[in-house]
């Protein structure tokens, strides 16, 4: 079991290193240099180690990501449980040291029910999508500015940020592809979704970040999630069109931009959707029917594929 505690105190740019072995408290930087040294200094105190950091809005996450690549156990702390268990001392005051020291103290007490940090591959997943729309969205608003007619003095600007987001666009999606590989639990569901009309591989990475609930519920719930379930809009004899609202916005961007592949194409759901424009149904509403068509289907066939994986892993 673990026999020396070290707690880090974090913050942007430094964090404080203490031992519940020792009165001094070490401080380095919040980068690979400071890294290093950290684990140079320190070595002798990693045999048996548990290392306790607070949660701090993320700058925590690329030292942990180091100390694990290092073999070393981590376990990254609730702000509010240390907050509590400091009050339990009398203590009052508050600076880096003492945070440092009440993380060794706190890692000493309660080690025996600290679970060790592990990461969430759906949110770094989750990450990696939102910032490919983030660049998108930036890429659109300055071939926008390029097109406007009273810009021509600022083309050249325009162009070369044009040239920069297609880069990074290019790049986000290569580590968006290389993630995947390396998690193969997205892969293989990114090839069952793929094979519903529609959905390629950008909408497949997509569903699979901010949908994970994909293939674990029924076909109401997972319409719901997503938006796309119906609601009446009824009063007395009145009797309008039924409306999808809430859900996950993200989620029906991703839905619309599949349906109307589909509803392109020469696939089953390309006809689902042109029967319905033919039998007088507005357009948007017909494309709603068909975005839910193809989520129910997506979310079946995941479903299915869990199901084979289990009865295989028991078989």
């Amino acid at each position: 079991m673990y026999q020396n505690f070290i707690g880090i105190d974090m913050s942007k740019e430094t964090f404080a290193v203490a031992s519940s072995h020792g009165k001094e408290t070490h401080t380095y930087s919040n980068d690979p240099t400071g890294f290093v040294s950290f684990k140079k200094e320190y070595k002798a105190k990693f045999s048996q180690a548990l290392i306790v950091l607070e949660t701090t809005g993320g700058y925590e996450l690329n030292l942990i990501r180091y100390l694990q690549k290092k073999k070393l156990a981590v376990h990254r702390a609730n702000t509010r449980k240390v907050k509590h268990f400091i009050k339990s001392f009398g203590i009052l005051g508050k600076s880096d040291s003492i945070d440092a020291k009440a993380l060794a103290h706190y890692g000493a007490e309660r080690h025996s029910s600290l679970e060790l940090f592990v990461e969430n591959p759906e949110k770094v997943l989750q990450k990696l999508v939102e910032r490919r729309e983030d660049l998108k969205k930036m890429l659109v608003q300055e071939k926008n500015r390029l097109q406007a007619p009273d810009q021509k003095t600022l083309s050249r600007s325009f162009k070369a940020i044009i040239a920069a987001l297609n880069l990074q666009l290019k790049s986000i999606e290569d580590d968006i592809e290389s993630y995947c590989k390396d998690h193969p639990q997205f892969n293989d569901k990114r090839k069952v979704l793929e094979t519903v009309s529609g959905i390629g591989k950008v909408i497949s990475a997509q569903l699979v970040a901010l949908l994970p609930e994909m293939g674990t519920l029924d076909r109401k719930k997972i319409a719901s999630l997503a938006g796309l379930a119906p609601h009446p809009y009824e009063s007395g004899k009145k009797i309008g069109y039924r409306c999808t609202r809430g859900g996950r916005e993200s989620v029906k961007k991703v839905l619309f931009m599949a349906a109307l592949t589909a509803s392109r194409s020469n696939s089953l759901l390309g006809e689902f959707y042109k029967r319905l424009v033919n039998a007088g149904k507005k357009k948007m509403v017909a494309m709603v029917a068909l975005m839910r068509k193809i989520l129910v289907i997506a979310n079946a066939r995941l479903k299915e594929y869990e199901q084979f994986n289990i009865i295989n892993q028991h078989g």
